[in-house]
């Protein structure tokens, strides 16, 4: 997928873009950066048809990955959490309890779903209402 060497900011740039256009793809409505109520910020935050909302990781290589330990702090923002990964990242280091996507700048794919956890009614309606207003703003610029 990434055959030239790229830097870090390259590939999290190229992995965002492909995961948002699969996500596209799959009628989801992506939004990139989306900051979080308790501090965080979703590389990539979706909502599905039925409201759903999903949280995607991005990780450009196996360092990045190594020192994230805040990502357990995206679940509760979200139904579904992914990683989305390179094609080259070693994918048995995701652990098998969050979903996986294996993208590169032109599209990615969902090799392993991500369990459902739902949301709360009022953490849901937070949410989508975080995300709709972003939208809605960055829609200005």
């Amino acid at each position: 997928m990434l055959d030239e060497p790229h830097s870090r900011p390259e590939i999290t740039a190229l992995l965002a873009r492909g995961v948002t256009r699969m996500l596209a793809e799959h009628g989801l409505a992506p939004v990139l950066e989306v900051p979080l109520a308790n501090g965080r910020r979703a590389d990539v935050m979706a909502l599905t048809a039925r409201g759903e909302v999903w949280i995607i990781e991005t990780k450009s290589c196996l360092e990045d990955f190594a020192v994230d330990l805040k990502w357990p702090d995206y679940m509760e923002y979200c139904d579904r959490f992914f990683f989305a990964v390179t094609e080259q990242f070693p994918q048995a280091l995701i652990p098998e309890d969050v979903g996986l996507i294996v993208a590169d700048g032109f599209g990615g794919a969902i090799l392993r779903d991500s369990p459902v956890r739902p949301l709360a009614g009022a953490r849901r309606k937070a949410v989508t209402l975080l995300f709709a207003r972003l939208a809605a703003l960055r829609a200005l610029d």
